[in-house]
Order: C-alpha cells, then sequence, then structure tokens
C-alpha cells in the first residue's frame, strides 16, 4: 500500500508484541495524537486524518493484534479489551510517548476508553468516533445491566460465518451481501459515492486475520434466545457485555476532555442497531425473538450520552457533535467536519 507523503510505516517490538505504526512526524515538543482503529479494520483507515492535522502535531496510528501488519497474537476476551489497550500502552512507552491525545474509532473508541481507565495520567484528550457504548455490544438494558446472565446472542456467535469466509478468500468484490466491500457500502458509510480510496478501505478490511483467537472468537450454547452466549477467545467477545464494561471512566480522578462525535445514520453504533441481534428480531430478520420485554434492541447512544453526562456531572468535560445523515465513519464522511473538531480539541 502506498502511503501519502510524511507518513512512513514502523515496525515496533515491544515486550507484549511487534506492531506496525503509522507515523507523521510533528515538530519538536508538539502534541502527539494517536489514533486506534476499530473492528476489521486497519491504521490504514486514519491516513487521511494524520495528513490533515496542523504540521506541529506528531501522528501515530496502530495496528492491533490481528489487524493490519501487526502480529497476529490470539486475544484473551475475558481481560474485554485490555490485550489490545495494553498493547497501545506498550508500543508509546517503546517510542518514548508519556503523554497523547488519544483517537479511537468503533471498537477503538472502547480500547481507548479502556486506556483511559487504566492508563488516565496518559491521556491529554480523548476523540471518540462512533464509539462502542461504555456497556459492550448488545445485550444489555439502558442502565448497562445484563438482559440475559450470560448476555447470549453477544460475542463472536453473532457474525454471519459467510462474511468470515469471503474475509479468508480475499475476496475484493461486491457479488454477495456478506463480502468486505458490500459491508463497507451498507454498514460502514451512508453514502458511499461521496467517499474516495473505497478500495484502500477495503484492502484495510481484508487484512483482519480469522480465527477463534482473533476475528470473530468462539461462542458457548445457550438456553436463552438466539441460543448462544460469547465465548473466552477473540475480537468480538472483547466487546462483549459479561467482559467489558468501561462505565468507571466517571470515576477516575483526573478528567481529561472527551469529544464525542458521530453520525445520524449509522448501521453500527445505534440505538437500532442492524448488528444488534435483538433488534434484527425485533425487525423479522431472525426468528423467535422473545419480544421486547426480554430482548430490547440496545440503547447504544443513550447509554452513551448517559455515561459522558455522568462524567461531566463528576468534574469532567465533553462535547457531543451528531453529523445528520453520516454513517459509522465520520472521519472518512465528513473529513472537514472531524479534521475542525480534532483541531480545537488540541487547540492547534
Amino acid at each position: 500500500m502506498t502511503l501519502p507523503d510524511g507518513i512512513a510505516r514502523l515496525c515496533v517490538t515491544t515486550p507484549r508484541l511487534t506492531a506496525s505504526v503509522l507515523e507523521r512526524p510533528g515538530a519538536p515538543g508538539g502534541p502527539t495524537v494517536v489514533f486506534i482503529h476499530g473492528n476489521v479494520s486497519s491504521s490504514l483507515f486514519w491516513q487521511g486524518a494524520m495528513r490533515d492535522l496542523p504540521a506541529a502535531v506528531r501522528a501515530l496510528a496502530l495496528d492491533l493484534r490481528g489487524f493490519g501488519d501487526s502480529e497476529p497474537l490470539p486475544v484473551d476476551a475475558t481481560r474485554g479489551v485490555r490485550d489490545f489497550s495494553d498493547d497501545v500502552a506498550s508500543v508509546l512507552d517503546e517510542l518514548g510517548v508519556g503523554r497523547a491525545h488519544v483517537v479511537g474509532w468503533s471498537m477503538g473508541g472502547g480500547v481507548a476508553m479502556q486506556l483511559l481507565l487504566d492508563s488516565a495520567d496518559t491521556v491529554d484528550s480523548l476523540t471518540l468516533v462512533a464509539p462502542v457504548s461504555p456497556y459492550g455490544f448488545g445485550g444489555t438494558a439502558a442502565d448497562g445491566s445484563l438482559l440475559t446472565a450470560d448476555a447470549a446472542g453477544t460475542g463472536g456467535g453473532g457474525v454471519n460465518p459467510q462474511f468470515v469466509l469471503s474475509l479468508d478468500a480475499q475476496d475484493t468484490t461486491a457479488d454477495a451481501p456478506t463480502t468486505a466491500r458490500s459491508v463497507y457500502r451498507t454498514a460502514y458509510v451512508a453514502d458511499p459515492a461521496a467517499v474516495t480510496l473505497e478500495d484502500t478501505w477495503v484492502e484495510s478490511m481484508l487484512t483482519t486475520v480469522t480465527g477463534l483467537g482473533n476475528y470473530p472468537g468462539d461462542s458457548m450454547p445457550s438456553d436463552n434466545w438466539p441460543g448462544f452466549a460469547p465465548g473466552d477467545h477473540g475480537v468480538l467477545n472483547t466487546m462483549a457485555p459479561t467482559h467489558f464494561n468501561v462505565s468507571g471512566i466517571v470515576d477516575i480522578p483526573r478528567k481529561p476532555p472527551i469529544l464525542w462525535i458521530r453520525g445520524t445514520a449509522d448501521a453500527i453504533v445505534s440505538d437500532a442497531s442492524f448488528f444488534d441481534l435483538n433488534h434484527l428480531g425485533a425487525v423479522g430478520a431472525i426468528p423467535g425473538w422473545p419480544g421486547e420485554q426480554a430482548a430490547p434492541a440496545q440503547p447504544m447512544i443513550a447509554q452513551t450520552r448517559a455515561v459522558l453526562d455522568r462524567y461531566r456531572a463528576a468534574g469532567g468535560a465533553y462535547r457531543e457533535i451528531a453529523i445528520e445523515g453520516c454513517g459509522h465513519s465520520p472521519h472518512l464522511e465528513h473529513p472537514d467536519v472531524f479534521n475542525e473538531a480534532l483541531r480545537d480539541v488540541l487547540d492547534v
């Protein structure tokens, strides 16, 4: 992959892993921004945002384990996303980055919140781009409590196996609704015709390493609808609500400012997500749905706002930007809005 001028790829070896990192140098003494990508993607998705930052800013974008060119180490989902956040911390330590502005997209937003929870003193600001709810993905009520004790319907069992097969086959076509290109067009962005470099984004998606220890992970049988519960291994299980909860950010003593930027037409992270099996059951896409009382859709946006409101009430500050008609990728779909908002956070 040819990178934009001024951006280079580094190979960084830490005690935890060998990671691939994109770097755009900044001015000596200038701020550092660290970009964390989402699920089924890589650091390539950040190249435009890195390029467009002011010259004084150093930009780093990491490939998480099992994505891009980083080492495909297995993921222990019982730690939530801590395998990922600890990897990020180890890379920053190896590069001598003591403090940084952290930007996380989708699953990467969860990784960024976990980093804030565990290492608040290293985070100058937090920018959440269409982030996973602080209570994980699926299976929770508005207050974050589990709908079933085993979080049935969440985790590694929820992925379409044909999508995994298309990743394995490195299928770059849009010949089926389950190929990476089709998923990009229908879920990652609201208007694919308005976004350039589609081949780059598809290539990035296809770097995803598949398997029980990586994407999507394993699952367990469940007596609750739809018949499976999250396992303990792999990417999707890191965000299962039995393993993941970063709502504790409201209690950290030092609270850096948070920017939350999202699209109102997001198909993945919303209060009616088409990747939430309870919502799919409600609209008839999955048979046997037990009803609204037993299996309501996860109110992802409402949950995030409630946690950030508590963060503010406890002495922190946050700003929410909702871009009308934007999908899951504000940094691709509305780069001017995203870049301006990030520059405001950096105050440069």
